[in-house]
């Protein structure tokens, strides 16, 4: 069989493509927009109030500008979980990346609005099943513990029994929603973890105890060092997860939370915030973070039988790091090269599905300053009316 095209791969290296296992991609449009301010004064008098500004079409201009971020960073699948989701499947889909969908439940102590939102995740994991040729899936997306009431919660669980998919939600990121009961114990006490695929992103406050039932009860995690640092959220205690036997991935949180979407920055800082913590040089290695970026981050999203690996048999989302760099060269050992040195500037091709969505810098699916100024116009406005 002869290849359509022929790529010279001469001073490259081949990866798997990267996954980002938690992100809000269409916060794009608050990139800056709300800095160095703690987690309550950062969500109540900034984020909310631009977020009930969003109209779907805002949703999928923020969307496709952070696919093409991710296109030119090497991120091939990610994990999202926002509103207008069926907004953000046709950005992937226009984009031609991979990606998980949640669309998010709030309840927040108003049963009726929880109860729309449920029926509107539902929805969309029926209607939107099998999209973009396979590459779009959908997850239920309850938001937190402290923001979906047990009873909530429990119906969540039914239904995503009933549609046979897992559910992505935050769990144990913040102290100040620590109070009585954890949150890992309520999950427990109410069924929720059983039987059921569970991504839980962030589980920074967590005992040894917890820890242990995230372990009998099979849940994945999704580490997203950037954006805890920058809140001032806390250290999790990855290495005791990982221990365990848990399957933990990397995530860049939102970009109102990290200000980008490179997975190479986060593989760096991933390893260093750990090592920080834990006084320890050999907490989390090179390879074992790049690991977590790929075959790792392809199980917390049950997509390990289809990417995460270069292998045969599964789908070729491929990308290609230029080493003809002045900072990577030269290279005495590849995989610290990549964690440490790398940038997601630095990656020249990438293939998703076998297809070419950008080769040498120059990405093919989408018409680059076409999406930023649209995403430019999108966000002046909506600062603008919250101003």
């Amino acid at each position: 069989m002869r290849a359509d095209e022929t790529i010279s791969a001469g001073g490259k290296i081949a990866l798997p493509g990267l996954v980002n296992c938690h992100t809000h991609v269409a916060m794009t449009l608050f990139r800056g927009a709300a800095e160095d301010k703690p987690l309550d004064d950062w969500l109540r008098k900034t984020l909310w109030p631009l977020e009930a500004k969003l109209e779907p079409s805002d949703v999928y201009e923020g969307a496709l500008l952070g696919c093409l971020e991710m296109i030119k960073s090497g991120t091939t699948c990610f994990a999202d979980m926002y509103f207008h989701e069926d907004k953000v499947a046709q950005a992937v889909k226009d984009a031609g990346l991979r990606a998980v969908l949640a669309e998010g439940i709030i309840e927040a102590g108003n049963a009726r609005r929880g109860e729309q939102m449920l029926r509107n995740s539902i929805r969309m994991a029926e209607t939107l099943k099998g999209y973009a040729d396979g590459r779009v899936s959908f997850r239920l997306g309850p938001h937190a513990v402290y923001s979906c009431s047990p009873d909530l919660l429990k119906r969540v669980k039914e239904a995503a029994t009933e549609l046979k998919v897992g559910i992505h939600m935050h769990l144990a990121e913040s102290l100040m929603t620590r109070r009585g009961q954890g949150e890992v114990e309520l999950l427990d006490r109410i069924g929720f973890m059983d039987d059921i695929d569970l991504l839980a992103a962030h589980c920074i406050h967590l005992s040894a105890r917890e820890m242990q039932v995230l372990k009998e009860k099979g849940v994945k995690v999704a580490y997203n060092p950037v954006a805890n640092m920058k809140l001032g959220m806390g250290v999790p205690k990855i290495n005791q997860l990982i221990r365990l036997g848990i399957t933990v991935g990397v995530g860049t949180d939102g970009p109102a939370s990290n200000n980008t979407l490179d997975m190479f920055e986060t593989m760096k800082i991933a390893s260093l915030f750990q090592k920080a913590s834990y006084l320890d040089p050999e907490v989390l290695p090179a390879e074992t973070v790049l690991r977590m970026a790929t075959i790792d981050g392809a199980r917390a999203l049950g997509l390990d039988k289809e990417i995460g690996s270069l292998e045969a048999g599964k789908r070729a989302d491929i990308i290609l790091l230029d080493l003809n760099k002045p900072h990577l060269t030269p290279c005495h050992d590849i995989y610290a090269n990549i964690v440490y040195a790398a940038n997601g500037s630095d990656v020249d091709t990438v293939v998703l599905d076998g297809k070419i969505v950008m080769r040498e810098r120059e990405v093919r699916t989408v018409k680059e300053e076409n999406v930023k100024e649209k995403a430019r116009h999108t966000a002046s406005r909506l600062v603008a009316q919250v101003d």
